[in-house]
């Protein structure tokens, strides 16, 4: 499948699959939108100074970067897992521009490192952020109880419906801590009955940019 890098409206760029018309990020904005969601309606849910997460979608790394960023600031120590079936190459991540986006040039080094990882060993990028990169179809999660938040990314229902299904929300559902809470850029109507319908209790917040809606579910 033919992929691009294209710039979105704020500026930040993002990976386009041409032949799905379907964007890493949204086009209104690569970092607008991945402030929004994941740390203004997810990470900001917690106050503790230790977070575990769990990203369903690695992708360009970016959602990674900000959390980091984000834990650095707030001194949160921060265990992340990204799960990718199809890893970004380096040609693609070498023409991503999220360190100049984010005015984090004294970190590009922490950027570069998110990326140079070994997949399936921990790794310790600062004294408070550990990445575990796990190469892994989604539908073969098995974790219980392991995490406070989810990153829910994975490309949209509307190009891959399969990754939107009860059976993968029961693994989101059971990979969650009491307390813990899963967030997405995706409001769809079916995908909010898939929450429901495991046991999540699911909120519409106002999206980002481009977006009128977002869901937040959370487990007790």
């Amino acid at each position: 499948m033919k992929r691009k890098i294209i710039t979105t409206a704020d500026g930040s760029t993002t990976i386009q699959l041409e032949e799905w018309n379907e964007q890493y990020h949204s086009v209104h904005g690569a970092v607008r939108e991945a402030k929004h969601v994941f740390i203004d309606q997810g990470l900001d849910c917690f106050k503790s100074d230790y977070l575990s997460v769990l990203e369903i979608g690695f992708g360009t790394g970016l959602n990674a970067f900000i959390s980091l960023l984000e834990g650095e600031e707030r001194n949160t120590e921060i265990h992340y897992t990204g799960v990718e079936a199809y890893p970004v190459s380096a040609e693609e991540v070498a023409q991503l521009n999220y360190v100049q986006a984010l005015g984090a040039e004294k970190q590009r080094d922490l950027y570069r490192r998110l990326h140079e990882s070994p997949w399936e060993t921990p790794q310790k990028i600062t004294d408070k952020f550990t990445l575990l990169k796990r190469k892994q179809s989604f539908a073969d999660i098995e974790d219980k109880e392991c995490f406070d938040l989810v990153y829910f990314d994975a490309f949209g229902p509307r190009v891959q419906p399969e990754l939107w299904t009860e059976e993968i929300f029961q693994k989101m559902y059971e990979a969650l801590k009491a307390g813990g809470v899963l967030v997405t850029y995706s409001a769809k109507g079916s995908v909010r009955r898939a929450m429901q319908s495991v046991g999540f209790t699911v909120e519409r917040l106002p999206g980002p940019p481009g977006k009128r809606e977002m869901l937040r579910a959370s487990k007790s």
